[in-house]
């Protein structure tokens, strides 16, 4: 009986042995995969939801394109709640089209976008086709910033969530696993539709959209060491040809070609697949991203028992809690690598910051803007190294090698008439850092610009200018007080009018923001009119010396149509020595200044403000360069201003002050409907006395619509004055030149 007793106790103890460690089985590594499908990839975000909802965690995630993306934030930290809101905060068109904010752009890189509609590279006097239609920039900042609190980061196995995504080698049509270095570059790499963003080089590899090569990398997920996958599959099935009526439904169904097959046995080997309902939408349904998610979520949630089962029931589930960090970077040094054709401080000077400073993310999308603004450069990449309590910002530059573009532009406004711009623009041209380009207008008035130019950043900058107008009006000043219409008995009188103006200058970039420039100028002005028959026709043919000094700020989002930011700029002009036809010359000078505003007080009406004022100090001999108001849409000539209400030169003197502003409206996007009014105090010493601050004598309003188009906006205005008996309507087209 003591044996049997003996023999039960051990079996027993046995027993609980065997069933203790049984409930104590390590839990199963839960591998995660998400393949690529543009928008479409949205679903992945509801997936996850779902995932933090039943309990589970991830151990290793693995994702391509948009996939990469998504699973890279989510090793990183960021909950899908966080994700969801990133997207939503999103703006898309932006990164599609590699926006560049305008007040970010140094004053020559606003003057190329505001001018041309058209840009083409050319090679060997070939016209090219760029490689995509974004470098990919908007993209990589935007992931940069992101991923902040893992900035330091070079092996992805040491993130949050252990992370790897795919991209596909151009060259060979491999697959490449991206599992070290810079984590946005990487996903910038997994993510690079062909055709819609430029390639990403890597360690000698030229990479693009892992989906080419492999959609859904589940074999590399099981080699991290995943004992069971989750796959989430949002690649588009096969369309019949009634369907592949867009260059993108073409393009993802050549992608498809390969993949579909490939697919279906990875779905047979994924242990929890999930297929949301998204055939429905494009890969570029970008508008649509919250009905993207909830199918996700409706796919997760038909198998959520199954997801249950690997939820771990032995501890208390956590859900990824990213705080969030502060943008400030406190940089130590600018390491930038060895470049041919431009200087470092060139590069520090685009970047407007330097090492020893601390920036925010702001401040350094602004400064890679800005440098790629330029497009001198093909590839920007920068990466941070811990430097103690500091970061080294490590910025890498491959040079463009098209130095050479042709630019097209069209115009027409009521004082030049139509005119067709053509400009040629070589790059690196004699020296490091340099531009030239040339402008010629081809209508019904000729015009033509030459421009060089050495930009060396924060130094002082050297330039040279010629520019040629003309153009034939019929106006209502003589440039000399009315006196020679007096005396001739008319009102009006049909001038030719041509300008040509050469300039030596320096300029630097003062506090980081205003552009400070000096010079010198020589110019030549020649006035004639075919309605004087009793006298020479000649009003003026002289050529003038002069100095001048400016101060400029611009940081407005957009010259046309702004929605905020302000401008400021102020200059004097000193013209020292004539050919001097009358023989009545002496030294003069004239001193204006211009401050503008716009501020949006609703969702889509914005109020733009502008006060400007000029006036002339000396004897005033030559009345040629007074100031003249009158008409709208023209790129402003020596001191011709605009003027509501009146037509193009309309009133004129030697001193001016004007206030103007314009209440706009925008219907939708990219329509606009606005009123505008200005009022004036013009005259011949209009400052001497008191006079300038009595109520304006010169007054004038518009009503009008305006689109924004390619070519540049498209302006319908009826404009009047209480002055005048008539009014006048104004149309204008193209950016101004």
């Amino acid at each position: 009986m003591k044996k049997i007793a003996t023999f039960v106790f051990f079996l027993f103890i046995f027993s609980q042995n065997t069933f203790t460690q049984e409930s104590i089985k390590p839990r199963q590594k839960v591998g995660l995969v998400l393949s690529g499908g543009g928008a479409k990839g949205f679903a992945h975000i509801g997936v996850l939801k779902v995932l933090e909802q039943a309990g589970v965690k991830i151990d290793y995630i693995g994702g391509t394109s948009i996939g990469g993306v998504i699973g890279g934030l989510y090793a990183s930290g960021y909950t899908a709640t966080q994700i969801d809101s990133i997207f939503k905060d999103t703006d898309f068109n932006n990164l599609i089209t590699d926006f560049i904010p305008r007040s970010s752009k140094n004053f020559y890189e606003k003057r190329n976008d505001e001018l041309y509609a058209l840009t083409l590279p050319v090679n060997k006097f070939k016209v090219r086709i760029p490689v995509a239609l974004s470098k990919g920039m908007y993209n990589f900042n935007l992931l940069s910033r992101l991923t902040n609190s893992v900035r330091h980061v070079r092996d992805f196995n040491k993130l949050p969530i252990p992370f790897l995504c795919l991209a596909t080698d151009i060259e060979t049509g491999e697959q490449v696993v991206l599992d070290k270095g810079c984590l946005p570059q990487a996903l910038l790499a997994s993510s690079a539709f062909p055709s819609l963003f430029s390639p990403v080089e890597i360690d000698g590899k030229l990479l693009l959209d892992g989906g080419v090569s492999n959609n859904y990398p589940i074999d590399e997920i099981r080699k991290l060491g995943a004992d069971v996958i989750i796959g989430v599959d949002v690649q588009d099935d096969l369309k019949d040809k009634n369907s592949l009526n867009d260059a993108t439904k073409i393009l993802v169904q050549i992608t498809n070609l390969q993949m579909i097959k490939k697919m279906r046995l990875n779905q047979a080997s994924t242990d929890i697949y999930i297929k949301p309902e998204v055939n429905g939408f494009g890969i570029i349904s970008f508008d649509e991203t919250q009905e993207i998610i909830k199918k996700g979520e409706e796919a997760a949630f038909s198998v959520f028992e199954k997801i249950k089962l690997l939820a771990d029931t032995t501890k208390v589930f956590k859900i990824n809690n990213l705080k969030k960090e502060s943008d400030k970077l406190h940089i130590n040094n600018i390491n930038i690598n060895k470049l041919d054709n431009y200087t470092r401080s060139y590069v520090l000077g685009k970047l407007g910051f330097k090492a020893r400073k601390i920036i925010d993310y702001t401040d350094l999308k602004i400064g890679i803007d800005n440098l790629s603004a330029t497009q001198n450069f093909k590839k920007i990449t920068y990466s941070f190294e811990n430097n103690g309590v500091k970061d080294d910002l490590n910025l890498m530059l491959t040079e463009n090698p098209q130095k050479t573009f042709l630019k097209f532009g069209f115009h027409y406004d009521g004082l030049y008439k139509s005119g067709i711009l053509v400009n040629l623009t070589q790059k690196k041209a004699l020296l490091k850092n340099d531009v030239a380009l040339l402008d010629v207008g081809l209508g019904d008035n000729f015009r033509c610009n030459f421009e060089y130019y050495i930009d060396n950043g924060f130094h002082w900058s050297f330039g040279l200018k010629s520019k040629y107008n003309r153009f034939t009006k019929n106006v209502s000043t003589d440039f000399n007080n009315g006196l020679l219409l007096s005396q001739l008995g008319i009102k009006t009188l049909n001038i030719d009018y041509s300008d040509f103006t050469n300039q030596a200058y320096l300029q630097t970039v003062s506090f980081q923001k205003f552009l400070l420039g000096i010079g010198i100028e020589y110019k030549t002005l020649k006035i004639s009119s075919e309605t004087i028959s009793n006298t020479t026709p000649i009003l003026e043919n002289s050529s003038y010396w002069s100095g001048f000094g400016s101060l400029k700020y611009d940081s407005f989002d957009n010259k046309y149509f702004p929605k905020s930011g302000w401008a400021f700029s102020s200059d004097i002009q000193t013209y020292l020595h004539p050919s001097d036809l009358t023989n009545q010359f002496q030294p003069f000078s004239i001193v204006k200044s211009d401050f503008e505003v716009a501020k949006t007080f609703f969702k889509r009406a914005t109020i733009k403000i502008q006060t400007e004022a000029g006036v002339k100090i000396g004897n005033g001999s030559v009345s040629f360069f007074d100031f003249v108001l009158g008409g709208y849409g023209f790129n402003p000539t020596n001191n011709f201003k605009p003027f509501y209400g009146y037509d193009f030169l309309s009133i004129a003197g030697n001193s001016f002050i004007k206030s103007s502003f314009t209440l706009d409206y925008e219907i939708f996007k990219k329509n606009h409907l606005n009123f505008s009014g200005n009022y004036a105090q013009i005259n011949d010493n209009l400052f001497e006395n008191a006079k300038w601050i009595t109520p304006p004598k010169y007054s004038g309003y518009a009503i009008g619509y305006g689109l924004e188009t390619i070519v540049g906006p498209v302006e319908v205005k009826y404009t009047w004055s209480p002055e005048l008996s008539k009014g006048y309507a104004l149309f204008t087209i193209g950016f101004w030149f």
